[in-house]
Order: structure tokens, then C-alpha cells, then sequence
């Protein structure tokens, strides 16, 4: 790859990279950290990365420095006991966008990560397997748990996509 197409990366992949490492995490600093951290690793490696690929390196590289991240809190934090009824919470709320945002919160991270790879960036289940080293079958799982989820989610609240 050259500077010239690393440059044009960088304009073209960043909004998306940030967007989807931040609904994954929900915290500004540590998107823009990990999407930094992912455009110096394709600068080191500029030589050798093609620009065909670009896309999928670096959101494999974001995903794989997002789960590194998450794993370091978890050592240094408590991690809370994860609750399925929590998703049924009421919501009073009748913005559908902010439902599906709080519904999405809710998922556990790797379910909330390949939903939105899948449903906000539009990748296939291949590509989204190989961004998250997961097998295209555990992918298609959490895909399925976490639209489950979503709906139940979405009934509990008396919500509709469907209006």
C-alpha cells in the first residue's frame, strides 16, 4: 500500500471503525485510543497490508485491540453477573432509535459486536468471521441470540419496527 492509499484509509475507514469500536464499548476515549491504535499498526506495516484488504484488516485489528481492552478491565474490575432479565426491563420511552440503543447496551459485547458488524456495516457472516476469529457458525449464533434478545427487548417495551 502506498501513503497515498494509507491517507485515503484513513478518510475512508476511520468514521466507520470509530462507530463501530464505540457502539461496541460506549466510551469515547477508548474508541478513539483503539482506532489510533489501529491506523499506527497499519502504518507499520504499510508495506505489507494491500489496500483490497484494508477494510477487513482494520477492523479485525480494532475488534482483536477492543476484546484485548475489555479483557484487561475485566481482570482489574468485578465483573457484574450478567442477567438475561435485564433485558426485559420496561422503557418508557417512545424514540425507537434510543430503544434500540439501550436495548443494544444491553447485549453481552460479543453479540452487540457482530450484530453490528452485520446490521450497521453490512459485512457477511464470512467477513465477520474473520474479523473476530470467531467460526461462521458461533457468529450466526450470537447474530440469532442477540435479535432474540432485541425482540424480546422490543415486546417487553411495547415497541415496534414495524409502525
Amino acid at each position: 500500500m502506498t501513503i497515498k492509499e494509507y491517507n485515503t484509509a484513513v478518510k475512508v475507514f476511520g468514521d466507520p471503525l470509530y462507530r463501530f469500536i464505540y457502539r461496541s464499548i460506549k466510551e469515547r476515549e477508548r474508541a478513539n485510543d483503539i482506532v489510533q491504535d489501529s491506523f499506527e499498526k497499519l502504518w507499520m506495516q504499510v508495506t505489507e497490508v494491500d489496500f483490497l484488504t484494508v477494510k477487513s484488516w482494520l477492523f479485525s485489528t480494532a475488534y482483536n485491540r477492543m476484546i484485548d481492552v475489555i479483557r484487561k478491565d475485566s481482570r482489574l474490575v468485578m465483573v457484574e453477573y450478567y442477567d438475561d432479565s435485564s433485558l426485559m426491563e420496561s422503557d418508557t420511552s417512545g424514540d425507537l432509535n434510543e430503544v434500540l440503543h439501550k436495548a443494544l447496551e444491553r447485549l453481552p459485547a460479543p453479540q452487540r459486536a457482530v450484530i453490528l458488524l452485520r446490521d450497521y456495516e453490512g459485512y457477511s457472516y464470512q467477513e465477520i468471521s474473520s474479523i473476530t476469529g470467531l467460526s461462521e457458525a458461533q457468529v450466526k449464533v450470537y447474530i440469532y441470540r442477540g435479535r432474540v434478545s432485541l425482540r424480546n427487548y422490543l415486546t417487553k417495551t411495547g415497541q415496534s419496527i414495524y409502525r
